[in-house]
């Protein structure tokens, strides 16, 4: 009995030292799952398309670390929280929230899992385990808008945009302010969508813009269509988040391009090292995160010229988009002097002059 006692204690003993010995690398962590909620298809263009390149530039930086996961086409509310509940509970260590509806579902999920990192984009609350990105894209629209007001003949732009909420906002009075820079009778059309992808009434509102007069068509809409309406109709096009060549190789100027693969790669190392904090960004074209690209080879060189010196400005802080004087679309004077605070531009909601046209009803 002794002996067999003896036996066991060197089994033991052994496995223990065998343990000890094994290669490193079979004791190394899971790979942390960073997992992505999606409003629309990936597609091949588009606020949806932009994320998942930032996903998958963010997977080739940090390799065998992360594990990455995507859910697309997922509504706003309550869909949006079921799918995030799930995948907290699946074992994501980092979830990105990339739709501005899905801000309150994420904050109740998150509350649910405090463990779990939560990234939402365009939020306006944080929590202990939530923190908030955006990109200061009205930055950028300020530009494309200068370059629409020196290119267009009518001086009338179409833009279709979807919710009124504060960053769609942004952009259609920076853009404004930019068209009027360069013609100070321009005027911008908006059509509402009151969503966010819907190709078909994407298309009929760029239609309808056209039709009105637009020479110009810009959008805040997650698909192809207002590209697609500008090269059929001989119109030119200032693109939204993403280069829109390959759907409208002759009208496009340039494109307002989003990108997010050092952001969510800097994220997720972040959450691997044990560093990651709730704190809110807002960033720019200084940071990256928005860019002004493929500006069209054809244009004038003077022109150029002037398109990268007003962006050097803007990057420099010498150029404001949203300074003094500022007079909203009813004659109301909204800044007399001065520029708008960053808290002041993150709950606009009125649009400025040379703006035809209001904001939906809530």
């Amino acid at each position: 009995m002794s002996k067999n006692l003896s036996r066991a204690r060197l089994g033991v003993l052994a496995a223990a030292a065998l343990s000890a010995a094994l290669p490193a690398q079979s004791q190394t962590p899971a790979p942390l799952q960073a997992c992505f909620v999606y409003v629309s298809p990936v597609g091949q263009a588009g606020w949806t398309y932009q994320h998942d390149l930032g996903r998958l530039a963010m997977a080739q930086a940090l390799g065998a670390r992360v594990r990455t996961r995507v859910v697309e086409s997922v509504a706003e509310g309550p869909d949006s929280e079921r799918v995030m509940r799930d995948l907290a509970a699946q074992g994501c260590g980092v979830i990105f929230a990339t739709s501005f509806g899905y801000l309150e579902p994420a904050l109740k999920v998150a509350a649910e899992f405090p463990a779990v990192k939560f990234e939402h984009a365009g939020g306006y609350k944080t929590a202990a385990n939530l923190a908030t990105y955006n990109a200061r894209y009205y930055e950028a629209r300020w530009l494309a808008g200068w370059l629409a007001g020196r290119q267009s003949k009518a001086g009338i732009a179409g833009y279709v945009a979807g919710f009124p909420v504060p960053e769609v906002v942004q952009g259609i009075n920076a853009f404004t302010l930019g068209m009027r820079a360069a013609n100070p009778k321009a005027e911008v059309r908006v059509v509402w969508l009151n969503a966010w992808f819907d190709p078909a009434r994407e298309r009929e509102a760029a239609l309808a813009l056209v039709n009105q007069g637009a020479d110009m068509l810009t959008n805040h809409s997650g698909s192809p269509a207002v590209a697609q309406v500008a090269e059929e109709k001989g119109v030119a096009l200032l693109a939204y988040q993403s280069d829109m060549a390959r759907f409208a190789p002759t009208a496009q100027l340039a494109a307002v391009t989003h990108h997010w693969g050092g952001h969510y790669t800097r994220v997720v190392q972040s959450v691997l090292d044990g560093r990651w904090r709730n704190t809110p960004l807002w960033g720019g074209l200084q940071d990256g995160l928005v860019q002004l690209s493929a500006v069209k080879p054809a244009l004038p060189a003077e022109l150029k010229a002037g398109l990268q010196q007003r962006q050097q400005a803007i990057m420099a802080g010498q150029l404001q988009p949203f300074a003094a004087p500022l007079v909203d679309n009813t004659g109301r004077s909204r800044l007399a002097s001065g520029t708008l605070d960053d808290a002041a531009v993150s709950r606009m909601d009125w649009l400025v002059q040379g703006v035809v046209g209001g904001l939906p009803a809530k």
